[in-house]
């Protein structure tokens, strides 16, 4: 495994959340970091902008570049590449973090928030990777990270939310088409999704209640950065868990990773399209607010 000392990495949604958490693990590596989000400005209620990311990456040990990124957009797409290799020379890994939900129906879901969840989930990742991508063929550490979940065709996850499901698995099969087609390139592609539903700023869910009973951001982060030292030859065209892939990298201890370190309970509540999903069908589990995670 290598360490990330040097390798330029763009984030989307990286202004809060998991793509901050992220970000300043590659940055103690000495990472060059891409803080690519929406939130430019201050927002009334979520704390972090691009630019405060970067000033924390930079204190961190890495060297950062906040660009103000709509992840639908093409022409911000072209900005955003042809900046990071203006500043860095070069892009060696995409993280796709940014992510848009609403946890409802076809009968209650507007076309506007279809398109939108369908944009900046699916059509993103597309749209970065192919961009990305002669730059990507140049690096001898390549790597597209998106950040979706296992393929579960369990009626389930179809039934009560179709609409955001179908963009998350969407994004998991061209995941899976990506590495087969980049494979000749030396390229790695791969998945990364929470075991636990995931307390940051940027969501809220059921109170206090719900807090005690997730995670925080850095077991992503600490799954991330293990996956990312790895090559296209050793790990390529996987949908992977974070808590799986940690336990296979010698972790063993999953209490430091609580949101709520004081909690003395013992059961978590498990993400969607995972193992354990009976509480989403009986709705007893409160829904995530439908927020972009930028």
């Amino acid at each position: 495994m290598a360490n990330l000392n040097n390798k330029t990495i763009i984030i989307t949604g990286a202004s809060r959340g998991i793509g901050r958490e992220i970000a300043l693990s590659c940055a103690r590596d000495g990472a060059n970091i891409v803080i690519a989000a929406k939130s430019d400005e201050p927002h009334p209620k979520l704390k972090g902008t691009i630019h405060s990311v970067a000033e924390e990456v930079e204190q961190a040990g890495g060297q950062a570049l906040a660009i103000k990124v709509d992840v639908r957009s093409e022409e911000d797409i072209d900005n955003l590449i042809a900046k990071t290799v203006e500043r860095f020379g070069g892009i060696d890994i995409i993280i796709n973090n940014a992510g848009a939900i609403a946890l409802a129906g076809v009968e209650s879901t507007p076309l506007k928030k279809f398109d939108l969840m369908m944009q900046v989930n699916f059509r993103a990742v597309f749209l970065l990777s192919q961009k990305a991508l002669p730059h990507l063929k140049k690096s001898e550490h390549g790597h597209i990270l998106s950040l979706c979940p296992p393929l579960d065709f369990d009626r389930r996850w179809l039934r009560n939310h179709s609409p955001y499901t179908l963009t998350k698995y969407g994004m998991s099969m061209l995941t899976l088409g990506m590495s087969d087609e980049f494979k000749r390139y030396g390229i790695a592609v791969n998945a990364l999704w929470p075991r636990t539903v995931i307390h940051t700023d940027a969501t809220s869910f059921g109170g206090k209640q719900s807090f005690d009973r997730a995670r925080g951001p850095k077991i992503m982060a600490d799954a991330a950065y293990t996956l990312l030292q790895k090559t296209g030859r050793e790990v390529t065209g996987q949908l992977l868990i974070d808590e799986e892939f940690l336990r296979d990298h010698g972790v063993s201890n999953f209490d430091q990773y609580r949101a709520n370190p004081e909690s003395d309970k013992t059961d978590l509540m498990p993400d969607l399209f995972v193992q354990q999903p009976e509480a989403y069908v009986r709705g007893t589990v409160p829904p995530l607010a439908g927020l972009e995670d930028e």
